[in-house]
């Protein structure tokens, strides 16, 4: 702080008192209730002799014993000195009187007030002097104080200000307002070896007093806890007094007090509990004055609201600092995530792109760990992620990035001094993934598959890269897996290709997206035609796409896509809600016993709540459940037939009847056949559309039709078109047709005209 001015010679002999003034000394010689009630002190000046009388009250404010002095110099040693003369050259003409004026006081005891003169206008009584109060206006300096800490807070949260100069900011604010020469903040930071130390930041001092070199030497200094008066405070949590800087071992490694002549000083720690309930201790602030300060003064009293001040900034930071790192790390391997990294890469590509230079991205995809989540549990599978991402980073040249891009997929970027020895660098990346993952004892081993594109031959762009390296790593999978790919210019035509493709087929699944909540989706139904009863015995509810503009989609366009998408089990559920609302209405329209055969996704036969939700969809159309049969093909039914079976068990239990599709085209269905909950087969077309020419085919017809015969089920010709398909099937005691020879696919309005009596 500054140095308070030595006296000034105004009075260099005693002056009789004149009588004015003996009354004022007379008067101030007795405190008054009212002085201390209303807080302030009185004060006569007398500008002919130089001379002033205070109260008592206006001489404690001023840290003065004296009621009368012969000079302002000797009353005014305590106040500061740049406000010192400005309050001597209004009191004694030299400049401009005003009507208040504020100045600061500092003593030891009380550390730095602020104090307020107010002159009186002027008494006849007291001809010729100066008079007024004096007041403690401390308080609302404190305040203010307070309310320019919160300024500082909001501008710095709202981003308008940095934290350096945020708490910049605030320290020079305390100095000023508390009367201090020095400031600092220590910031808690990890060291090389990642050990928690605290660095010198941010720190402010008085312009006037050369404390230069004592920051520079500062903001050099790393500390340990414990480690001096700063880290002591960090590792305890309470605050602490320097009185004597140059005698005190705790700054043995700070020498420059000496030269720059602090002496006290106070240190307390920034601390702020988190939601959780934890207490956190982001830094420590710091606080000198080249006088001997005592433990009294006004700082440890407004420590707590500064440290306050600065916690939330520091919380600010961390929190942005877990935002962001949240945002940019995968939190299973602490590689980048797929976000971060394609930013990385798009960096890369603009530098690379600037300085005319290359760099690589190798796509590595994991072989077989889809069997370890299913064998050991997902646990496993995120150990041996954990273990591979830890790997890849060790790998990594310098100035490569690494990232998780999702699931078992990483990548690399090989910066441009690496490429020469990026086939060694790859080797030891398909070792790494080959070298057994230990998870409770237990070996668990995989292998890669690596796809590498180079900028700019492979593309200019993160997207462009992603896709040739993807497609690069998948010609690796189709060839056997375990091994590494470059990518081509060739390999980028037909990866254009392949990309248009796709394109395609997503639009279309957006289309078919809204086409089932749009409206556009409708049902036909097919007969099933018992020809030995001459009757109408069922109806196969197929389903069609009709865009709004008119044109048709065909089945074998969309049915595929949405088998590949969730969208199958919606439709499969529109479906059935449809055909059942179809069959009420034929059953009231004389179809007294006819079914609906419904096809239905293995996905769907998966669900444990399909029978729950069945019984009620036909309840809620007063239907019977065996007016309802479910097709699937033998070839889903294999994919997944531990799930599947068991809900088959439940819903033929409940009565639905249940068809094999496409039966004789599949490897294990025969074998599996004598446990099927099943009530139907239906030949494949593929068995029927040679009968008049092939006779294996006709030997395979009559097995399956004797077979149902035995096992007591129907058996179901589809794809007859032909009088002697017809025959044959006749012939071979197969009495359940369906083909456009006997009916073509028909909306209801059309069955219903077509078969006026139901049969």
């Amino acid at each position: 702080m500054h140095q308070t001015l030595g006296r000034v010679p105004l009075a260099t002999h005693v002056v009789a008192l004149s009588h004015p003034l003996s009354q004022a000394l007379t008067q101030s010689a007795a405190p008054t209730a009212l002085e201390e009630a209303a807080a302030f002190g009185r004060w006569w000046f007398d500008p002919e002799t130089n001379q002033i009388v205070l109260s008592s009250q206006a001489a404690r404010y001023l840290n003065v014993e004296s009621l009368h002095h012969q000079g302002l110099d000797s009353c005014l040693i305590h106040v500061v000195s740049d406000d010192m003369l400005r309050l001597i050259g209004q009191l004694s003409g030299q400049v401009a009187p005003t009507a208040k004026s504020d100045f600061r006081v500092i003593s030891p005891v009380d550390g730095l007030r602020w104090l307020r003169m107010t002159q009186l206008p002027p008494d006849a009584a007291s001809s010729g002097l100066v008079s007024g109060i004096l007041a403690d206006i401390t308080p609302l300096q404190h305040a203010a104080m307070r309310e320019r800490l919160g300024f500082e807070l909001t501008e710095f949260l709202v981003g308008s200000h940095p934290l350096g100069d945020a708490i910049t900011n605030v320290i020079q604010l305390i100095c000023k307002n508390l009367g201090w020469d020095w400031g600092a903040y220590w910031a808690a930071e990890k060291s090389a070896q990642g050990t928690a130390q605290l660095g010198c930041k941010y720190f402010w001092h008085q312009p006037e007093l050369d404390l230069a070199s004592f920051g520079q030497e500062s903001s050099t200094i790393s500390l340990a806890p414990g480690e001096g008066l700063v880290g002591s405070v960090w590792q305890s949590g309470q605050p602490d007094w320097v009185e004597d800087m140059v005698n005190d071992l705790r700054f043995s490694q700070r020498t420059n007090d000496r030269e720059c002549k602090l002496w006290s000083g106070y240190v307390f720690p920034v601390t702020y509990v988190s939601a959780d309930g934890h207490t956190h201790s982001p830094g420590v602030l710091e606080f000198y004055s080249c006088l001997s300060r005592q433990p009294e003064a006004q700082l440890p009293k407004l420590s707590a609201t500064i440290g306050a001040f600065i916690a939330q900034m520091a919380q600010r930071i961390e929190h942005q600092a877990t935002i962001l790192h949240l945002a940019q790390v995968d939190e299973m391997t602490g590689l980048a995530n797929r976000s971060h990294f394609h930013e990385l890469v798009t960096l890369e590509c603009a530098a690379a792109s600037k300085d005319n230079t290359a760099f690589g991205l190798a796509f590595i995809d994991l072989d077989r760990f889809k069997p370890i989540n299913d064998a050991f549990g997902h646990e496993a599978g995120n150990q041996v992620l954990r273990e591979f991402g830890r790997r890849l980073r060790a790998l990594a040249p310098e100035g490569s990035k690494v990232g998780r891009l999702g699931g078992d997929e990483f990548a690399m970027l090989i910066p441009t001094a690496a490429l020469p020895d990026a086939a060694t660098l790859l080797e030891h990346i398909l070792q790494s993934a080959r070298a057994p993952f230990v998870y409770e004892g237990i070996e668990l081993t995989v292998s890669a598959s690596v796809g590498v594109s180079t900028f700019p031959q492979c593309g200019d762009t993160c997207p462009a890269l992603l896709q040739s390296a993807d497609a690069a790593m998948y010609r690796i999978k189709n060839n056997g897996r375990n091994g590494c790919h470059f990518s081509s210019i060739s390999n980028t035509h037909a990866l254009a290709e392949q990309q248009s493709s796709i394109a395609q087929r997503l639009a279309l699944e957006t289309e078919l997206h809204h086409a089932l909540h749009g409206n556009e989706l409708f049902l036909v139904y097919q007969p099933i035609f018992d020809i030995f009863q001459q009757r109408l015995e069922a109806v196969e509810a197929l389903v069609r796409w009709r865009r709004a503009d008119g044109t048709l989609v065909p089945p074998d366009v969309f049915i595929p896509i949405a088998e590949q998408s969730h969208l199958i089990v919606q439709i499969g559920k529109w479906v059935a809600e449809q055909a059942c609302r179809d069959l009420a209405i034929l059953r009231a329209a004389r179809f007294k016993e006819l079914k609906v055969h419904v096809n239905m996704a293995a996905s769907e036969f998966a669900s444990k709540n399909l029978a729950d939700e069945l019984c009620a969809l036909v309840g809620a159309f007063g239907l019977q459940a065996n007016s309802l049969s479910l097709e699937l093909t033998e070839g889903m039914l294999m994919k997944r037939p531990d799930q599947v079976i068991p809900v088959m068990h439940t819903l033929r239990h409940l009565g639905f009847g249940i068809s094999l599709d496409d039966f004789g085209m599949g490897h294990s269905s025969l074998a599996l056949l004598k446990n099927l909950p099943i009530s139907s087969l239906k030949i494949d077309r593929s068995f029927v559309r040679d009968l008049a020419q092939q006779r294996n085919d006709r030997a395979i017809v009559k097995t399956i039709a004797d077979l149902g015969a035995q096992m007591g089920l129907e058996v179901i010709a589809e794809g007859v078109e032909t009088d002697p398909q017809l025959d044959i099937l006749r012939q071979a005691g197969c009495s359940l047709i369906q083909g456009y020879l006997l009916g073509r696919p028909m909306t209801l309005a059309e069955l219903l005209a077509k078969h006026p009596e139901g049969v």
